[in-house]
């Protein structure tokens, strides 16, 4: 077996590899390689020892099946958790059941648009198709790094455009009212404390009381629960540096902290449990395991339509929170920091269309400067 180079312009090669196959006719492989001259034989080398050894697989030959099963074993294990671990199986699904049997090379923009056109016809929302848009991106996207495709067809191909559902944000005597109506029963605290800190989900219910510290009026988000089926419920870190932050608690939510934590010891010691350690979360179960949060959100739904709310779910107190902080005229940074978000410029993103008023200031600023000009 052997190789040969040929560069095809400054930097880019292609590697020849001459072999025979089994019943002895000869063979060619052609690999496109960029780099130094020195790195392309490297290459070459490398690839004439998988041939050799019998690891070699010719890319041309993958059919894209195959190619998932590498991808969700040597790259969807190692990257993401294992919640979004079980999304991105998922989306897979559907592009396995219509695309999986082709060849990986040879999938182009027009089959993804089909796909995504018959996805829609068979009823599936438009922000479905559009995150299985994204791990299909993603997973073309790696073949590419690993030199098993040239391009990646889903940079053209676009999943079909859907209406953005904006989540209704509660007025603050709307707001008011929902507490009023929660409070003395088990979603109350949520509530109240998804208000007062836009705190997520998953974050209020993995809060331990060692992350509270009600004399200084103030938590540090340490953690957050995540929810699998593979390893049920579970804690991990949040999932940016800036996930991990402390927020500053208005004073009548460090009381009802406080009054909280003197009724959970108090049912505790009617259980015979003893005092809850520092570890255990703040929003627990009568025997102080963690909230299941599909179980939250199922109780959310049911207690929002028995008290007329049934548009309002709970992620619409974050962004209730946001928006009132805006309207009070704080900065998006200050605010980007408090939502642990990854950089202001996602604030923006999400809540940029309800800042009011900036533009008006700006004409209002031009006038002093040249108003009086003539």
């Amino acid at each position: 077996m052997k190789g040969h180079l040929r560069e095809r312009s400054p930097g880019r090669w292609a590697i020849v590899i001459d072999a025979k196959d089994s019943s002895g006719r000869r063979k060619r492989r052609w690999v496109s390689f960029k780099g130094s001259k020195r790195e392309a034989q490297i290459k070459q080398a490398q690839l004439i020892a998988e041939a050799q050894n019998g690891g070699a697989v010719d890319p041309s030959r993958i059919t894209l099946n195959e190619y998932l099963d590498r991808f969700v074993r040597d790259w969807v294990a190692l990257h993401v958790s294992a919640r979004s671990a079980e999304r991105y199986v998922c989306s897979l699904v559907h592009v396995r059941r219509h695309l999986g049997e082709r060849r990986l090379q040879s999938l182009r923009p027009a089959d993804l648009a089909a796909f995504y056109a018959s996805l829609a016809r068979s009823g599936l929302a438009p922000k479905t198709i559009k995150h299985i848009h994204v791990v299909l991106h993603r997973a073309l996207g790696q073949a590419k790094l690993w030199d098993l495709l040239r391009d990646n067809p889903t940079e053209t191909a676009k999943p079909p455009m859907g209406a953005d559902r904006e989540l209704p944000i509660l007025q603050p005597e709307r707001g008011r009212e929902l507490l009023d109506r929660l409070r003395g029963g088990p979603l109350y605290l949520l509530a109240s404390l998804a208000l007062a800190t836009g705190m997520r989900r998953n974050e209020m219910l993995g809060l331990r009381w060692k992350d509270v510290d009600l004399d200084s009026g103030r938590l540090t988000v340490e953690q957050t629960l995540e929810l699998t089926r593979a390893h049920g419920i579970r804690t991990k870190g949040p999932k940016t540096k800036h996930g991990k932050r402390t927020i500053s608690l208005p004073p009548h939510i460090v009381a009802e902290l406080r009054q909280h934590w003197r009724v959970q010891q108090e049912k505790r010691l009617a259980l015979g449990m003893g005092k809850a350690p520092a570890t255990s979360t703040v929003l627990a179960s009568d025997e102080g395991r963690p909230l299941n949060p599909d179980t939250v959100s199922k109780a959310w739904e049911r207690a929002m339509d028995a008290i007329g709310m049934g548009e309002i779910r709970l992620h619409s107190l974050r962004h209730t929170h946001a928006s009132m902080l805006i309207a009070a005229g704080m900065d998006i940074l200050t605010i980007s920091r408090r939502l642990g978000h990854a950089n202001p410029t996602i604030t923006l993103g999400v809540y940029g269309h309800l800042i009011h008023g900036s533009d008006d200031r700006a004409a209002a600023i031009m006038e002093a400067a040249f108003g009086q000009i003539g």
